[in-house]
């Protein structure tokens, strides 16, 4: 059982602002109940200013998080838009492929960079959740189907199959002291849906939050990311793609179908729709551009032979599972299950 977490500000320094200070309460709590050990580590609380300008103090937290041998397991704050930012602190002078461990990692949306840093590295981790999007729901308790893979992460270190919820909820908008114990509305969900391809097939899965893959390439959010991103490998090669199953989900930002059209291109130039095994992708957040999103993965890809499964509770929608990286996961859709060979 995981006894000790240390939670890092990898993206956004969210944490220190006092319109999260409720949160973190309700999250620290959480954590606490659950009978865990609870470290920040030196600069998660510095604030979002703080954070965004000292990206050299943010790849110091990862780093003593992943050599200290009392830490089982790093949560990741929140998502944000810069952590790319690490990069030439984490591999310059091969930083993280010296502080490697078998810990766990936890986080999602911009996160997305940071799995890929580490999958570079050689470390499995886990994708799908964080500390203020997740433990420190606003609500009574954690969502229960957030809550049941959190659980087993936590007691067990891994993640043994993943089923689809029952239900999905429309995003919270309003995330002040008020709303606190206050529900969130929930809506009939229809289980894992196949767009084409065979109903079971297998890999290693990897990926992430379309919008941070798509700025990787692009350089419309910071000029400098793409610069980055090439110059130190993040991106996977083709042949490291091979065999492998990609994970997308979608941000907060609902991304226009136009733009995700583009996003899709932009993957599809990179040659990995030749080589991997399946396609995963995450529900939309409130469902918006659900049938647009779906015509234009099917279109873009082009390969009918190709699985592609929609509407996985991953990601930026609710509740959320949490799906293993590195490990060989077997998605069978006529009986709804993604299993993981752990």
């Amino acid at each position: 059982m995981i006894k000790n977490i240390a939670i890092v500000s990898l993206s956004s320094g969210t944490l220190r602002e006092d319109f999260a200070k409720h949160e973190v309460n309700i999250g620290v709590k959480r954590l606490k109940d659950f009978g865990m050990n609870v470290t920040f580590m030196p600069h998660a609380l510095k604030g979002i200013e703080y954070v965004k300008n000292h990206p050299a103090e943010r790849t110091a937290d990862l780093l003593q998080a992943l050599k200290e041998p009392d830490i089982d397991m790093i949560l990741c704050a929140i998502g944000g838009d810069d952590t790319y930012s690490l990069l030439p602190y984490l591999f310059e002078q091969n930083e993280l492929a010296e502080a490697v461990s078998d810990k766990i990692f936890l986080g999602f949306s911009d996160t997305t960079i940071n799995h890929f840093m580490l999958h570079k590295v050689g470390m499995k981790t886990f994708y799908g959740q964080s500390f203020l999007a997740d433990i420190c729901e606003l609500d009574k308790t954690m969502l229960p189907y957030t809550q049941k893979y959190f659980e087993e992460l936590i007691n067990t270190g891994t993640i043994k199959e993943v089923c689809p919820s029952d239900v999905w909820y429309e995003g919270r908008t309003d995330f002040s002291i008020a709303q606190i114990d206050t529900p969130l509305t929930s809506h009939p969900d229809s289980g894992f849906e196949l767009l084409q391809g065979k109903s079971v097939f297998s890999g290693e899965i990897l990926g992430g939050c379309i919008d941070t893959i798509y700025d990787m390439f692009h350089g419309e959010r910071y000029e400098d990311m793409p610069l980055l991103c090439a110059k130190y490998g993040l991106f996977p090669t083709t042949e490291e793609w091979t065999g492998k199953i990609l994970l997308l989900e979608s941000s907060e930002e609902k991304m226009p179908p136009e733009k995700y059209q583009k996003a899709m291109i932009t993957l599809k130039e990179t040659g990995i729709f030749e080589v991997i095994s399946g396609v995963l992708v995450g529900k939309p957040m409130d469902e918006i551009y659900a049938p647009e999103y779906k015509q234009i993965l099917v279109d873009v890809i082009d390969n009918p032979n190709l699985p592609i499964v929609y509407n996985i509770n991953i990601g930026h929608a609710q509740p959320r599972c949490i799906i293993p990286f590195g490990v060989e996961a077997t998605v069978d859709i006529e009986n709804q299950v993604i299993r993981f060979a752990n």
